[in-house]
């Protein structure tokens, strides 16, 4: 069992539904995020909740890269290993190329994949000192494909994850740690409920359940819920690019 298990974007949506999921199973947490107020109320809910784990928090913006470092070596001290890093912490949209909106483009890129492999690195750093350890890149299933408009640069960084996990996979086949890319479809968070499109959405309990479970099982890749977006993720994937513009 991976007993110390490291969050980031834990103060909202996936990351503390993940948060209460693995604390009720016993686990020590290290979780972070932008918002210490909201952390810090997670904290007090959980170790009441569960009296017997640890649970530590620290205010941390992924993109204040040199922070990252301090951040993952400090809970790594303090709770004497990390057993699993989940690169959880992203924004969730982007805007139409050519529009004027470079800056939040930017940013998108920025937090959802350049911070990615700075916590990559300060993770993997600790699981090669270690010779243990279990990575996980929180993906999408838009990141298996190109989409247009509003989701362009947020599915661009999403496959560069993807891209990413699977690289850090073949560094480490052999060894004693795992990486994972978890690619979710839609979970009913704060990012996408005012999402009109967003089909087979799943409440935030069912998906986080199934994230988890996805997580645990230590897979290389995994689309969250496993129903139906493994089989839509091919689909996706295969349509031929007219059929493929018409239907988006």
């Amino acid at each position: 069992m991976r007993k110390n298990i490291l969050i980031t974007g834990a103060s909202t949506g996936l990351g503390e539904g993940m948060a209460r999921e693995w604390a009720a199973k016993g686990c020590n947490l290290a979780l972070c995020a932008r918002r210490a107020d909201k952390l810090e109320a997670l904290q007090r809910e959980l170790q009441q909740a569960h009296p017997g784990i640890r649970v530590l928090v620290r205010g941390l913006d992924v993109c204040d890269y040199e922070q990252v470092f301090e951040v993952f070596r400090g809970f790594r001290e303090e709770l004497g290993s990390l057993d699993r890093v989940v690169v959880n912490a992203g924004i969730g949209s982007s805007q139409p190329i050519g529009r004027g909106h470079f800056a939040a483009n930017r940013k998108t890129a920025e937090t959802n994949f350049i911070a990615a492999i700075a916590q990559s690195e300060a993770a993997m750093e600790i699981f090669r000192e270690q010779n243990s350890g279990h990575l996980v890149l929180m993906s999408s299933v838009s990141g298996v494909r190109g989409f247009r408009g509003p989701l362009n640069v947020y599915a661009a960084t999403k496959a560069a994850v993807a891209s990413l996990a699977e690289g850090l996979q073949l560094d480490t086949k052999g060894k004693p740690i795992n990486v994972s890319n978890i690619l979710p479809g839609y979970i009913l968070t704060d990012i996408n409920r005012d999402t009109k499109n967003a089909p087979f959405r799943v409440d935030l309990e069912t998906g986080v359940k199934a994230l988890v479970k996805a997580i645990e099982s230590e897979k290389r890749r995994a689309f969250v819920p496993w129903w139906p977006w493994t089989p839509l993720s091919y689909v996706i994937k295969s349509l031929p690019f007219g059929l493929f513009a018409r239907a988006m």
